[in-house]
C-alpha cells in the first residue's frame, strides 16, 4: 500500500517544531503506531514531547534513549515513547517486552523503527529531515489501525 502524505511544513527553530507536534496531537486516536523518521537531531524526540504537552503532560518529559520506552498518561489515554536506536531487530525488542505496549490500546511513537525489522505494522509516518538551518517534516497516513 502506498502512503498518502496528509501534511508537511518547514520547521524553522523549537517552536515551530512544539506548534505543529500540539497540532498533530489533535489527530490523534488510539490505537495508533506512528513511526519517527530522521537523523540524529532532526527534532523526533522534540516533536513528541510537543505532542505530550498538548496532550496534558506536566512535569518532566524524558527522552527513551536508555530505558527504551518512556509511558505517559495523557487526556486521550496511554502514549508510549520508544527509542529503538539500540535495538539489535525483533528478537532483541521482543526480549526487552517491547511488543507488549503494541497490545494495548494506546498511542506508540517509535524512533528509529527500521531496529525493529518490519515488525511493527505503523499507521503513520512521520519524517525529518534538515532543509537549510530549520527542519522539515512530513506526515504520510498508512491506514489507521491496519493490524497484521
Amino acid at each position: 500500500m502506498s502512503s498518502i502524505v496528509e501534511s508537511s511544513a518547514d520547521l524553522p527553530d523549537e517552536a515551530a517544531t512544539l506548534a505543529f507536534a500540539a497540532s498533530y496531537a489533535k489527530t490523534l486516536v488510539a490505537p495508533c503506531s506512528v513511526a519517527l523518521i530522521g537523523e540524529l537531531g532532526s527534532g523526533k524526540t522534540t516533536f513528541v514531547r510537543g505532542v505530550l504537552r498538548a496532550l496534558g503532560v506536566v512535569g518532566s518529559i524524558k527522552s527513551p534513549t536508555y530505558a527504551l520506552v518512556e509511558s505517559y498518561d495523557t487526556a486521550i489515554g496511554e502514549v508510549h515513547h520508544f527509542d529503538a536506536y539500540r535495538i539489535d531487530g525483533r528478537d532483541d525488542f521482543l526480549s526487552r517486552g517491547g511488543f507488549e505496549y503494541f497490545a494495548t490500546d494506546s498511542i506508540r511513537f517509535v524512533e528509529w523503527p527500521e531496529n525493529l525489522e518490519d515488525s511493527v505494522v505503523f499507521d503513520r509516518i512521520v519524517r525529518f529531515s534538515f532543509e537549510g538551518t530549520g527542519r522539515r517534516v512530513e506526515v504520510d497516513h498508512l491506514g489507521e489501525n491496519r493490524r497484521s
